[in-house]
């Protein structure tokens, strides 16, 4: 008891200390990398098979947004949001060499144990499948763009990420999973939105995750916080630190929409949500 106490204080700590540094890591996937390697290399693949990877990694997205808004890429300042334009303004040259960059960086620091690195390996899952309806509900609604509503939904539970980076540094922490699943859920909302700020995300991003309560201006969903709120509802794959309760509640008491009308959105996009699932798994 008293080890778990000291090392969540630790924790805490630590997070406090590398969030004021702005300094990030985060564990992430080399086939990732690989993934963009070999569409990039293949001249049947498109701008947008490209992009829909990128889009599965967050880290990378993050960096690809940030790289694309230097002054050296943008002299004019206006604001890039979209990964597709993103991705258009870095060239694919420099999107190679960032990919495997972030992902060398992140491996040599993955200690994890294997059930850890499962774990990370279903959120990641959670999020392709909100980020993928996203995707699908902003194309076919036409409210906002499909790149910047799937960059977002990858970014729901950022936070979850970057504490499942640390816990193997702390082992009382880590043979007491459940416990830290609860400490998740108290730090993971301000740890996300401070990870955000922190990757310098734009601000409709960050304000679109900022709560998970729909705000209703009539149907269908026209803001991207609704539309991301709308495929978090779509999702049915489950968020593994929250297995002892319900991910979010699939009623509709907290949503502002009908289930109804849901169900019939999800109709007409689900071809859609699938084509883009297909392109991140690869």
């Amino acid at each position: 008891m008293q080890d778990f106490e000291a090392q969540t204080r630790a924790l805490a700590a630590q997070i406090e200390q590398e969030l004021e540094e702005g300094h990030l890591n985060f564990p992430t996937s080399m086939e990732i990398s690989l993934r963009i390697k070999q569409l990039a290399d293949d001249p049947n693949s498109s701008v947008d098979d490209i992009v829909a990877v990128v889009c599965a990694e967050p880290v990378l997205s993050a960096k690809v947004i940030r790289m694309a808004n230097t002054m050296l890429l943008n002299p004019y300042g206006a604001r890039i949001t979209s990964v597709n334009n993103a991705v258009k303004r870095i060239g694919l040259a420099a999107l190679r060499c960032l990919a495997f960059a972030v992902a060398a960086e992140q491996l040599s620091q993955d200690r994890r144990p294997p059930h850890l690195r499962k774990i990370a390996t279903d959120l990641w899952r959670h999020l392709a499948d909100i980020a993928s309806w996203a995707y699908a509900f902003a194309h076919h609604l036409r409210a906002v763009n499909p790149d910047t509503a799937m960059l977002t939904g990858m970014m729901v539970d950022i936070g979850q990420f970057f504490l499942l980076a640390r816990v193997a540094d702390y082992p009382a922490l880590e043979s007491n999973i459940d416990r830290f699943f609860e400490f998740m859920d108290v730090w993971k909302a301000p740890i996300s939105r401070s990870v955000l700020e922190a990757f310098e995300l734009p601000n409709d991003i960050v304000d679109a995750l900022d709560n998970e309560t729909f705000r209703e201006d009539g149907w269908p969903p026209q803001t991207l916080h609704d539309i991301v709120q709308a495929a978090i509802q779509a999702s049915n794959v489950p968020n593994p630190t929250e297995r002892r309760k319900p991910s979010r509640q699939k009623d509709g008491s907290n949503t502002g929409f009908d289930q109804q009308q849901l169900a019939t959105l999800l109709d007409e996009t689900r071809a859609g949500k699938d084509a883009i699932l297909n392109a991140i798994y690869g």
